[in-house]
């Protein structure tokens, strides 16, 4: 078994573990430290197979767009920001550690990528885009797939926007369109005549 094919078991192995851990863990920001360590692996092995547009693309988009959306979930189930800040030393030791898994995976992988068979180099020819052959394949023989996944996505956030306003909260102050627009100046205004007293 050369080195490369080490590699590869050994961020699959991590990638099973961290996506086991996704649907595990109890505290919402375990899974999501995970689920970014599996989608930084789901990277490394996607740059170990040459692909290097996806491997860029699943890091920049998935990771960043993962950090956004846990926030911006957090702020729309109104956890308390307050407890979270409280608990950041709590969770410093896990990230320092998936953080330390990844610089290590990507320094992995660049070095089994120094170390290739030429075989494993001349499996892609010269001159040939990634970019243009993945944009070409997704829009000639994978155009249904790639329409279904963006209407599964939408469907995934239609769902999640429709569960967290199921049950309003009778603390919160929500606004009616439809009342605001029959409202008269008078029902909202009041002029006070006030006594005015001299010195």
């Amino acid at each position: 078994m050369d080195f490369q094919t080490l590699v590869f078991y050994f961020l699959s192995a991590i990638l099973v573990y961290a996506a086991l851990r996704v649907i595990t863990a109890r505290n919402p920001v375990h899974a999501v430290l995970h689920l970014i360590l599996a989608f930084f692996t789901c990277g490394g092995i996607w740059a170990l197979l040459q692909a290097e547009f996806l491997a860029i693309a699943i890091i920049l988009v998935y990771v960043g767009a993962v950090m956004v959306l846990f926030l911006f979930v957090v702020m729309m189930l109104d956890i308390n920001i307050d407890r979270l800040r409280e608990g950041f030393w709590n969770y410093l030791p896990l990230g320092a550690i998936l953080g330390l898994v990844m610089v290590w995976e990507m320094g992995m992988v660049l070095i089994s990528r120094n170390l290739q068979v030429p075989a494993a180099r001349a499996a892609v020819a010269s001159g040939v885009s990634n970019t243009r052959e993945i944009g070409a394949l997704m829009f000639t023989d994978f155009v249904y797939p790639f329409e279904l996944a963006s209407v599964v996505l939408l469907v995934g956030m239609i769902a999640a926007i429709a569960l967290t306003y199921r049950g309003r909260n009778p603390s919160r102050k929500y606004t009616d369109p439809g009342r605001q627009v029959f409202v008269k100046a008078k029902d909202r205004l009041r002029v006070l005549q006030m006594p005015v007293e001299k010195d």
